[in-house]
């Protein structure tokens, strides 16, 4: 499959990033075609402008600034999100592409008045993510980054497309042994995904 692969987070020697090398090694390993999009290195600029949100509903052409983005999202048979949760949300980077590519002829059309799902070459989401907090504290708080990915994702794409999610919780009091698990779970995924 062609996977975008859908990185956020500023800093090269965490965690994360650690996740990120891991998944494009394991999914490139199982002979899958990566498309890598590191939103920080690509200097992705998540502000919704003026004139974006007033052109919001209008067809888009190649001459906007976020079409190469568009491409890659439509190009896609699967995606893989790799982002840490802050303030029980999605980096402000993720947020905005979320805002600026998922737009009306992208992600969903306008029917009648009323939004369609259309990203169907999406047939298969997976999620990586860490929490600072435990999950307890995460399932307090409605855990938003989850329901995201398991409502607002899984409608968007491909119906019956599977979407899975897998979260390392209480990064705050992690070790090297429950990183190194969770690393193990993560890879385990992208060799069979």
């Amino acid at each position: 499959m062609k996977i975008l692969v859908l990185y956020a987070h500023p800093v090269e020697t965490s965690f994360n990033a650690a996740l990120h090398r891991t998944i494009v090694e394991r999914l490139t390993a199982a002979g899958h075609a990566v498309d890598d999009l590191d939103l920080y290195a690509e200097d992705f600029d998540p502000r919704l402008t003026r004139a974006e949100r007033l052109a919001y509903h209008d067809p888009r052409g190649p001459y906007e600034a976020i079409d190469p983005y568009v491409r890659r999202l439509l190009a896609a048979e699967a995606i893989v999100l790799s982002f840490p949760v802050w303030n029980y949300g999605f980096p402000a980077i993720l947020k905005g592409f979320f805002d600026r590519v998922f737009l009306p002829g992208v992600s969903f059309r306008m029917v009648d008045g009323k939004a369609t799902p259309s990203l169907h070459n999406i047939r298969k989401v997976a999620a990586v993510t860490t929490y600072g907090g435990s999950w307890f504290r995460a399932v307090l708080m409605g855990n938003p980054p989850k329901k995201l990915i398991h409502r607002m994702l899984r409608l968007t794409v491909k119906p019956g497309a599977p979407v899975s999610y897998l979260a390392h919780y209480s990064m705050n009091l992690s070790t090297p042994q429950s990183r190194e698990k969770f690393m193990a779970k993560v890879a385990a995924k992208m060799d069979s995904f």
